[in-house]
């Protein structure tokens, strides 16, 4: 099973990258995660986004700007 950077266990739900060069990818990191189903894309034009597993997002849009959103400060629901 892999692992991203932080150690942690996932299993590919599905990826694939469309007719405009957007990648998409889904990871399931099982029932333990506050977000078991994270994902992340990417487009063309530079920009990405990321739902993690800890329940975090980042957004950046390529163009030097970015946002970060932490976890929830109630964990998982």
């Amino acid at each position: 099973m892999p692992t991203d950077n932080s150690g942690n266990s996932f299993e590919y739900k599905s990826s694939g990258t469309n007719s405009q060069g957007n990648h998409y990818c889904a990871r399931d990191y099982g029932d333990g995660a506050s977000n078991s189903n994270s994902y992340h894309y990417s487009n063309a034009n530079g920009s990405y986004y990321y739902s993690n597993s800890n329940g975090s997002t980042y957004y950046n849009n390529g163009q030097g700007g970015s946002t970060y959103t932490p976890p929830s400060a109630g964990g998982k629901k």
